[in-house]
């Protein structure tokens, strides 16, 4: 029984911790010890990198919305990347004078990026969604970080409208967008998001097309002495999927890659103290969080005779776990977002993950 008493305290602290603790701890470290960013306005050219597949429909307002940016004209270069579309979202591209569209075999979205990066010689490249739109002065902000020397990566503010249906991805994600600007303030951020984000070309790296950038190339600049940073004054703008289902299926699928990324990007060498806690607590253990529910849950009825706090913890999962099958909101996006990490692990380790997939849409 001592055993089960060890895993019920180590699957509660690390829930707690991970979604508690730890954000407590990186709002007082990033007022008590900042780290400032050497910020200027600055023009570098620019090469902005549109991912695409098949994304007829919203191909055109991208361009247009890129074209649009308060940035000079000649210091930026529009790319079309396009992941074997079989739609018209290459000849949509090409209509539009100065739009380089490359053309790739199916390969995923990584590879189709790779590619476009070896065509251009921009001192920075800059990466958006298809379905994204960037607000006027969105560039102009994002490259403002590259003034300093020490920063390779600068990550801009996804802001989600109000979704349709019952999806409650907007009410996390102001957490998370909250969290990731802590980080940055006292060192560097764990994740950035594909809507944009930025590097020098100089610090580019290729990593293998199943992992993905949003994961991978914030901890590789900080393995190689560089900064990850977050600009909160370069906005971005996405509706998220309408319902928690699909919200659902969409973590399933990026989940797959995470846990790829943890399992096998070798992603805790040469952190250091701060960086290596920022990983363990903001990515480990909460892509880990369906895990140590289950075990969490498990050592709560084992041990509910024991004890009153073992009945708390227990009750209060009951309600959580009732409160999602009745369909209230938050707390159905929290079980199925948190299952969905342990489907990914499952899916992972009986099929692997592959590079290229077809993305959720409504």
């Amino acid at each position: 029984m001592t055993a089960v008493v060890i895993l019920f305290w180590i699957s509660l602290a690390g829930l707690v911790w991970t979604h508690a603790g730890y954000p407590l701890f990186a709002s007082l470290l990033a007022r008590a010890l900042p780290r400032r960013v050497g910020t200027a306005d600055v023009e570098p050219s620019v090469a902005v990198i549109v991912t695409a597949y098949n994304e007829e429909p919203v191909i055109a307002r991208r361009i247009e919305n890129l074209l649009a940016l308060d940035y000079p004209q000649e210091k930026l270069q529009i790319i079309v990347t396009s992941d074997a579309s079989t739609d018209r979202t290459e000849e949509i591209a090409l209509s539009y004078p100065g739009v380089h569209v490359v053309t790739n075999p199916k390969g995923g979205k990584v590879a189709a990026q790779d590619r476009a990066v070896r065509q251009t010689d921009s001192e920075i490249v800059a990466f958006t969604d298809a379905n994204a739109t960037w607000a006027p002065d969105a560039l102009r902000n994002l490259v403002r970080a590259f003034a300093d020397p020490d920063v390779a990566y600068v990550t801009g503010r996804l802001n989600l409208t109000d979704a349709s249906g019952d999806n409650k991805e907007g009410v996390y994600w102001r957490f998370e967008v909250q969290l990731r600007a802590y980080e940055s303030m006292f060192g560097s951020v764990t994740g950035g998001n594909g809507s944009i984000y930025a590097l020098r070309r100089s610090d580019y790296v290729e990593v293998d097309p199943r992992f993905g950038h949003d994961l991978s190339l914030p901890y590789l600049m900080v393995q190689r002495g560089r900064r990850a940073v977050y600009e909160s004054a370069a906005n971005a703008y996405e509706q998220p999927t309408a319902s928690n289902e699909t919200e659902y299926r969409r973590k399933v699928r990026m989940f797959e890659h995470c846990w790829l990324i943890v399992l096998r990007g070798r992603m805790l060498r040469r952190l250091g103290l701060v960086y290596g806690v920022e990983i363990v607590s903001h990515r480990l253990l909460r892509y880990g969080s369906g895990i140590l529910h289950v075990v969490l849950l498990a050592t709560s009825i084992a041990l509910v005779t024991r004890g009153l706090i073992y009945q708390v913890v227990l009750g209060g999962q009951v309600l959580v776990l009732l409160a999602a099958l009745a369909g209230v909101g938050l707390a159905r996006y929290y079980a199925l977002v948190t299952w969905a990490t342990n489907v990914a692990l499952f899916n992972y380790l009986r099929r692997g993950v592959p590079a290229s997939w077809e993305p959720v849409r409504e």
